[in-house]
C-alpha cells in the first residue's frame, strides 16, 4: 500500500526548466502601483541578499542539483522548482524537481552502499562524521547566510542552528563507538547468550523548513554512526542549506551511495520511500496529519518509524515565578524563529496574581523586539516562511477575538510587507478558542488565566498533542509535582530554551514516536539480535 501524503507547499506547483539565480518573481511582489514607493529598506535587503548569494554560488555551497549515488543530478524530466527568500519574496534558485523515479534510484544507491558501509568499523565511522562536523564548523557562516536567505531565520538564530545543528554530528562520531551489545547470564551451563546491536538499513528522512540543517543532521549523524544509509528528503522550501550540508558530508569522505538527497514532488518521493522493501525505517518531522499518513504506509513492509510531529507546548507561569526569569524564558520559548518551532509556547497560562504584572513586562519586552530582514542589525525576528503562514496566523486571531479575546500588542502585518507578522500578545484567551487547540507556527503569544496548580496541569494537558512545555516557579517541590504531572516528552523549568543534542528529544500522545538527540535516540536506528551458543561442554 503505497500512501500519498500532501505537499505543504503550493510552490511546487510552479515548476521551471531553467535555472537562473535570483530570479524576481513577480506574483510575490505588491501591486504595480506600490513598487515604486518600496522604502530605501527594502532595496538595501534585496541587494544585500543579492550579494551574499552570489558569494555562495562562487563558494560551490549553493548547489541546485539532488545527489544520488555521490553523484549530483539534475531531474530526470528536467523540471525544477524555485526556492525564495521570504523577506524579499526573491527567488534564490531554482533546484531540481525530483519524483519517484530519482527516487528509487537514490534507494538502489542507499542499498548497495549499505553492504559497505555496514561493515565498516566503528572508529572508521566515528572519523569520518568528525570530518564532516569540522567542516560543517569551519562553513558555519555560509551555512547560516544560506539558512538566512531561504528560511529568513535572523542572522545570529541561524548561526545558533548550525552550533546545534553540527553538535548532532560531532556527538553521534562520538557514540559510533559506543554501541555496546551485551552478554546474559545462561540459565544452562552449556549455553552463552549474547545481544548484538546492529543497523536497521536504509532509512528514509523527510525533514521539514524551519530547522534547515538540524533536523537534518540529527536524523542522519546517528543513522549513518550506527552503520545505516539515508535518502534525505527536505522541505521544497528549504532545500540548499541540506545540499550545502550534503557538499560537505562528500568533502568530508563519506562514501559515495551512504548518503543521498532527493527534492521536488512530495507525493511522489513519500509514495517511494515507503513503497520501497529496500528501506527499513522512515523518521519523519512534520506535522501530525501527514506523520500519520507516513505511520500507515510504513504498515505494508512493517518499517521501523520514528515521528516527531506537532505540538501545542504550554508555558506554565505561577505567582511565586521570577518575573524577569519568566519573561526572558517566554520569550525565548515563544518568538524564537518567528514562533515556527514545535516546541514553541502555544498558549501561556499564567497564575491570577501575577497575570496583569506579567502581561505587562511581557508586553515591553515585545515592543523592543526589531523585525526585519534576518541579514539586517539587531534584527530578532524575521519574516514567516510564506503567505500560507501569515493566513493561518491571521484565521486564529481572528478565531479569538471574535470570542472575546484581546490584541495587547500587535496583531496584524508588519509595515515592512511580504510576510512580516508583528510580535503579537493577546489577552484572556480560553481553551475553547481555535488559538489554544492549534500550533500558531506564528510570532502570537496568547495568555490564558488559571487559579491553583491543578488547573494549570488540567488545562496544560487537555491537548492532544505532548511535545514541548515549560514551567517558571522558585518552588523545588512545585517544578518537581508540575514536571512529574505534565504528559510532555520536554520540560523546561526556568528555562526557554531546552534543546540539546545530548538529552532526548520527542513528544508523547500524538506528537509522536521515539527519541532523537541523546544516546536514546541512537537506539531508533538499531536492530537488536538475541546469539544463543549452545553445546558449550567441555571436548
Amino acid at each position: 500500500m503505497a500512501v500519498s501524503f500532501a505537499a505543504v507547499n503550493l510552490r511546487t506547483m510552479a515548476l521551471r526548466s531553467s535555472s537562473k539565480l535570483l530570479r524576481r518573481s513577480s506574483h510575490l511582489l505588491p501591486p504595480i502601483h506600490m513598487q515604486h514607493s518600496a522604502p530605501p529598506l527594502t532595496r538595501k535587503i534585496s541587494m544585500n541578499a543579492r550579494s551574499i548569494a552570489s558569494q555562495l554560488n562562487r563558494s560551490g555551497l549553493l548547489k541546485t542539483q539532488g545527489l544520488i549515488g555521490g553523484k549530483w543530478s539534475d531531474s530526470y524530466d528536467g523540471k525544477t522548482i524555485q526556492v525564495y527568500n521570504p523577506a524579499t519574496g526573491e527567488s534564490i534558485a531554482d533546484v531540481a524537481c525530483m519524483g519517484g523515479k530519482e527516487t528509487n534510484d537514490a534507494i538502489a544507491s542507499a542499498y548497495d552502499a549499505y553492504r559497505s558501509w555496514s561493515k565498516t568499523t566503528a572508529a572508521e565511522r566515528s572519523k569520518l562524521l568528525r570530518k564532516w562536523y569540522d567542516l560543517l564548523m569551519a562553513h558555519k557562516e555560509e551555512l547560516a547566510q544560506l539558512m538566512t536567505l531561504e528560511q529568513g531565520k535572523p542572522l545570529k538564530e541561524a548561526m545558533g542552528e548550525v552550533n546545534y545543528g553540527a553538535g548532532f554530528i560531532e556527538f553521534s562520531a562520538e557514540e559510533a563507538k559506543r554501541i555496546y551489545g551485551d552478554i546474559i547470564p545462561a540459565p544452562m551451563s552449556d549455553r552463552r547468550l549474547f545481544v548484538l546491536k546492529q543497523p536497521v538499513g536504509v532509512v528514509g528522512a523527510i525533514t521539514p523548513w524551519n530547522f534547515p540543517l538540524a533536523m537534518i543532521t540529527r536524523k542522519v549523524g546517528p543513522a549513518l554512526a550506527c552503520g545505516c544509509t539515508v535518502v534525505i528528503k527536505p522541505s521544497e522550501l528549504t532545500p540548499l542549506t541540506a545540499l550545502a550540508a550534503a557538499e560537505l558530508a562528500i568533502q568530508a569522505g563519506i562514501p559515495a551511495g551512504a548518503v543521498n538527497v532527493v527534492m521536488g514532488n512530495a507525493p511522489e518521493i513519500g509514495d517511494a520511500l515507503l513503497a520501497s522493501p529496500q528501506v527499513r525505517k522512515i523518521t519523519f518531522t512534520g506535522s501530525t496529519a501527514v506523520g500519520k499518513k507516513l505511520m500507515a504506509g510504513s504498515a505494508e513492509t512493517v518499517k521501523k518509524v520514528s515521528l516527531e510531529l506537532g505540538g501545542n507546548a504550554p508555558c506554565i507561569i505561577f505567582d511565586d515565578a521570577d518575573i524577569d526569569i519568566a519573561v526572558k524564558g517566554t520569550l525565548a520559548a515563544k518568538y524564537r524563529n518567528s514562533g515556527q518551532t514545535c516546541v514553541c509556547a502555544n498558549r501561556i497560562l499564567v497564575q491570577e496574581g501575577i497575570y496583569d504584572k506579567f502581561a505587562k513586562a511581557l508586553i515591553d519586552a515585545v515592543r523592543n523586539m526589531k523585525v526585519g530582514d534576518g541579514f539586517g542589525e539587531d534584527v530578532v525576528q524575521g519574516p514567516l516562511i510564506n503567505e500560507a503562514a501569515v493566513k493561518k496566523v491571521e484565521t486564529l486571531l481572528q478565531d479569538a477575538t471574535s470570542k472575546g479575546a484581546k490584541v495587547m500588542l500587535g496583531g496584524k502585518r508588519h509595515s515592512l510587507g511580504f510576510t512580516f507578522y508583528e510580535p503579537t500578545v493577546v489577552g484572556d484567551v480560553n481553551s475553547d478558542m481555535r488559538i489554544s487547540r492549534e500550533e500558531v507556527f506564528g510570532p502570537v503569544a496568547p495568555l490564558l488565566r488559571f487559579k491553583t496548580e491543578e488547573d494549570a496541569i488540567r488545562i496544560a494537558n487537555d491537548t492532544n498533542a505532548g511535545l514541548g512545555s515549560y514551567v517558571f516557579t522558585n518552588s523545588i517541590q512545585r517544578s518537581w509535582r508540575v514536571a512529574e504531572a505534565l504528559e510532555y516528552g520536554l520540560v523546561g523549568i526556568n528555562e526557554g530554551v531546552i534543546s540539546t543534542e545530548v538529552a532526548p528529544f520527542g513528544g508523547f500522545k500524538q506528537s509522536g514516536l521515539g527519541r532523537e538527540g541523546s544516546k536514546y535516540g541512537m537506539d531508533e536506528y538499531l536492530e537488536i539480535k538475541y546469539v544463543c551458543l549452545g553445546n558449550m561442554k567441555k571436548e
